[in-house]
């Protein structure tokens, strides 16, 4: 890098390809990423939903974010999803495949894919 304008050509074209943001989205989707998170397998997964939302181009309708411990270690990866006006959903045990399905069929769909979420008696 040489330049400022080859620095500001490297974060356009980078820009793309990041959906992580503060937004006002319509969906968020938030991963947990603390260390339990993170050694169960939570960075894939985090990448997936990233990669899946701007591939599909629900940019101006999802944010993607991490967070912290959400308190179920146990069930790591876990990844929550608010949408206005509706509960929270609670997606546990996720893998970067099942990420990909859950934005298709669930941020683009509508359709919940309640397999992979908690339950009550979890």
């Amino acid at each position: 890098m040489k330049s400022l304008a080859e620095l500001q050509a490297i974060k356009d074209r980078m820009k793309s390809k990041i959906v992580l943001r503060e937004g006002s989205g319509d969906i968020r989707v938030v991963v947990g990423m603390a260390t339990c998170g993170i050694a169960a397998g939570a960075r894939p997964v985090l990448n997936a939903f990233v990669e899946e939302v701007n591939n599909l181009g629900l940019n101006d309708t999802v944010t993607v974010s991490q967070t912290g411990c959400v308190g179920y270690c146990q069930l790591e990866p876990i990844v929550e999803i608010y949408e206005a006006g509706k509960e929270k959903i609670t997606y546990i045990h996720m893998t970067a495949d099942k990420a990909k399905e859950v934005v298709e069929k669930h941020l683009k769909g509508g359709n919940i894919v309640s397999e992979y979420t908690l339950t009550d008696a979890e």
